[in-house]
């Protein structure tokens, strides 16, 4: 499989671990535009450590592959998880630009076959460099956050919904070897 190293300027400020303690690959969608967007924020530094928000792989809309984060590194992508998992980035626009705005929480772009293909191989691909890989799970299942919307506080909506639901479990489900945790679980035979 051809995965492009793209590696972050902070990522060896970045706790180390060993391959064994991951269990969990955890599906984002950017909720941005492109990925380069998405590598500007992925970038930013967010902690006292020099460090900032990210998935460890970043899969674009044509299919490309790109590791940001070795595996053997603990990236911040889902809060509560992070230790234990490797995070999936997947480019989509979800909810951009309007977040937290409580009349735009439908997302409305369709992941493509391609960017899904290259998915299913990164995760099994990734099964089977780290044995101990169970699990998987969609970001919106490990933060159920609520937050008030921006243009009505009053009403509260949930801070992470990616992969969203437009993200075709059943298909990746169909093709990998992993249990999913998720609101989307089911039983695949």
């Amino acid at each position: 499989m051809h995965i492009l190293k793209q590696p972050l300027p902070y990522e060896s400020k970045l706790s180390d671990r060993a391959l064994a303690q991951i269990e969990l690959v955890v599906i984002h969608c950017t909720e941005l535009p492109n990925l380069s967007m998405a590598r500007h924020y992925g970038e930013t530094i967010h902690y006292p450590s020099g460090t900032g928000n990210s998935g460890h792989y970043y899969i674009d809309r044509d299919g490309g592959v790109y590791q940001w984060v070795q595996p053997t590194k603990v990236a911040h992508h889902v809060k509560g998880h992070n230790q234990q998992s490797i995070g999936i980035e997947l480019i989509n626009a979800g909810r951009y630009p309007n977040w937290h705005d409580s009349q735009y929480q439908t997302p409305q772009e369709i992941y493509s076959a391609t960017l899904i293909g290259s998915l299913i191989k990164l995760i099994n691909h990734l099964h089977t460099k780290i044995p101990s890989l169970k699990h998987i799970a969609g970001h919106e299942d490990l933060d159920q956050t609520m937050i008030p919307a921006t243009d009505n506080p009053k009403t509260r909506i949930r801070r992470k919904i990616d992969p969203g639901p437009l993200f075709p479990w059943d298909r990746v489900m169909n093709r990998i070897r992993l249990i999913n945790l998720g609101s989307n679980a089911k039983n695949y035979e």
